[in-house]
């Protein structure tokens, strides 16, 4: 199949790439490449793909050298003209979009980036795939919808109404925008929200990074909450091969939907949301002491208040993924960081 991957000079983008790449599918990638963190970063996993740095350019094809069946092209989701005609030219089978403005707390600064990536970007993402005659659209949402809602473990089938951050308000608006599409087109889409991703190649300005890297620093590492946090981890090849699994099967309407009764993770439309996440929740404290294991280092810690726009927990439902698509995440967190710590010790070489 065909495929517009969208952020693929990002963490999850750079690995689903790979992994459509391997297994022979054609994909185009895409990404903006903005310096929200270190563009460094995003040029050598694009260089694991074959994408040459000094070859990209806005709004041209770069061929990679490493796959015959991939090229990318750096563009800016709310470039209406270059998103439309994209789609009108290339004709893609299936369009994953991961590409957005990232960060709850970014977002506190800098809201109409989030507007302009998320929202914008995310209709002519719509546009596109209506005139286009994709077969399905999957895009990335977040943990972060469930906002003020206690009830655990966060259900798709809970309603997601109170959110706290406008990272998470513009991802909600993505899973509205996209069952509009569904119900008045008939296109399928699959919102997925992911729980606190985390592996090699991963962002910068993410816990993980923050705290090997101040660790082996020998300064003060941020606990927030005085630690008193829980976050369901999940490792990046389990998001992957969750993503995977959903891309190969677009939605059908679910006939025992109701208007009475509206199940917020189903409609009538051909329209699905998903959990992806490891479904056991680890504690903030367990996960420092993963990264110290991993490194033979202790860290110096400084707690701190909840910030604003945080949750103090997270814990994904993924019965519906299981149940769909045999899906059952299997990489510990023991495991998943010192997989991290091996790669960012060669990286940082």
């Amino acid at each position: 199949m065909k495929f517009l991957l969208t952020g693929t000079a990002g963490f999850i983008g750079f690995h689903l790439a790979k992994r459509l790449l391997e297994r022979g599918d054609e994909v185009v990638g895409l990404d903006c490449i903005n310096d929200y963190y270190d563009v460094n970063l995003k040029y050598a996993r694009l260089g694991q793909t074959g994408i040459s740095r000094g070859e990209v350019e806005y709004g041209k094809f770069v061929q990679s050298s490493k796959f015959n069946n991939y090229k990318f092209i750096q563009l800016k989701l709310e470039d209406r003209e270059a998103i439309l005609k994209l789609f009108s030219v290339e004709k893609f089978d299936r369009v994953c979009n991961l590409a957005a403005q990232a960060g709850v707390r970014y977002s506190l600064q800098n809201p109409f980036t989030y507007i302009d990536s998320n929202i914008v970007g995310f209709i002519n993402i719509l546009e596109g795939c209506r005139h286009n005659g994709v077969a399905h659209l999957a895009y990335a949402s977040s943990s972060s919808v469930y906002g003020l809602n206690e009830e655990m473990p966060f259900s798709v089938h809970h309603n997601v109404d109170h959110p706290i951050s406008l990272y998470a308000a513009s991802k909600k608006s993505n899973e509205l925008m996209a069952h509009t599409y569904s119900y008045l087109y008939g296109l399928p889409t699959t919102g997925l929200r992911f729980f606190t991703v985390y592996g090699s190649w991963g962002r910068p300005d993410m816990a993980l990074s923050l705290f090997t890297k101040a660790i082996l620093e020998g300064k003060p590492i941020d606990v927030y909450n005085n630690g008193n946090m829980k976050r369901d981890f999940t490792y990046i090849d389990d998001i992957v091969e969750g993503i995977i699994r959903v891309l190969d099967n677009p939605p059908a309407g679910n006939p025992q939907w109701s208007g009475k009764a509206p199940d917020p993770g189903t409609s009538v439309a051909p329209y699905r949301v998903y959990n992806i996440g490891n479904s056991k929740p680890v504690k903030l404290m367990d996960f420092i002491e993963a990264i110290e294991e991993a490194l033979g280092r202790k860290a110096i810690k400084n707690f701190l208040p909840l910030q604003p726009g945080d949750v103090p927990a997270t814990w994904a439902d993924v019965t519906d993924l299981a149940e769909n698509f045999d899906y059952k995440p299997n990489t510990d967190i023991k495991e998943g960081v010192r997989r991290f710590v091996e790669w960012f010790l060669t990286f940082n070489n």
